[in-house]
């Protein structure tokens, strides 16, 4: 003979509710961080806020005391002159052609690195790996006489592939790229490979679908660091039509004196391609799982 286990019945009005209530440890805990986080980004954002309101300010208001965050006559004159003196739609086509061009080498180029520096044991390979963390330990102003040289000897002076040449492979990229691999399995890579999968097949097929948030990371960074490049690009270009928009703000600055309300208004319109950038790619980076496709 056998029996069943006859559930018992449960009294509704006995069944409590979770309790959402927040633990007051926890909120006191997280009242300092909170505060320290605003106070930083009053820290951060006061200037720039500053900067901003003050290209809407006359070139009279700028320095006169005293000196009010506000501007009393916003006027937006200084954006005019700005762009009226200055080519600046040419200057975002060649900053845009050389930042896009750039972007995509430089992502490519570091997660093949990354990848073999970390899923391939060979002592060269980690040599090369100590000798472009190497790079990260000279300031870059010791690298433009060299990189010039090389440059001018590949007959790219004066031209916009000279500028992307350099640019391509970073020691931060690579290590970034690096460090990502390292935290993938070999007991992947190793279950592809049994499965018949060639080395190419797992890098593009399994490696570089599992990275999209180190690469949407860099692509943002690298973006950034080409748009406002100023040095290398004024070593390299003497044509006014392939100045780029760093470039041709620094042409705004007068021999004689220097007109602030046009040199603000033009700053404030070189930053909008970025903060548009970042806009539209942050909650991909934000949002992504670095550990998507990978399991304990």
């Amino acid at each position: 003979m056998t029996t069943t286990d006859t559930p018992r019945k449960v009294d509704a009005g006995s069944v409590r509710p979770l309790s959402t209530k927040r633990r007051p440890g926890g909120l006191r805990r997280a009242v300092p961080a909170t505060t320290l986080l605003w106070v930083l980004a009053a820290l951060y954002g006061l200037p720039v806020l500053w900067f901003v309101l003050s290209s809407f300010k006359p070139a009279g208001d700028l320095f006169s005391l005293p000196l009010t965050l506000f501007p009393h006559d916003p006027t937006v004159s200084g954006y005019k002159a700005a762009w009226d003196s200055a080519n600046f739609s040419g200057y975002f086509i060649n900053t845009t052609i050389v930042c896009v061009i750039a972007t995509i080498l430089t992502v490519g180029v570091s997660c093949c690195t990354g990848y073999a520096l970390a899923k391939y044991d060979n002592k060269w390979l980690k040599v090369f790996f100590v000798g472009i963390l190497a790079t990260t330990m000279l300031p870059s102003e010791v690298m433009l006489a060299p990189q010039f040289l090389v440059v001018r000897d590949l007959g790219l002076y004066n031209s916009l592939a000279g500028i992307i040449l350099p640019a391509v492979l970073t020691a931060t990229g690579c290590f970034m790229f690096r460090q990502f691999f390292l935290t993938v399995p070999d007991e992947l890579i190793e279950a592809a490979r049994i499965d018949g999968a060639r080395e190419l097949s797992i890098f593009l097929r399994i490696m570089v679908p599992i990275s999209r948030p180190i690469m949407l990371t860099l692509a943002i960074l690298s973006f950034q660091w080409r748009w406002n490049d100023y040095i290398w690009p004024l070593l390299m270009l003497n044509d006014p039509g392939k100045f780029t928009v760093q470039i041709g703000i620094q042409s705004l600055v007068g021999a004689q004196n220097i007109n602030w309300s046009v040199v603000l208004g033009g700053s404030v319109i070189s930053m909008i391609p970025l903060i548009v950038v970042f806009l539209v790619f942050q909650r991909y980076v934000m949002n992504a799982d670095i550990n998507a496709g990978l399991k304990d």
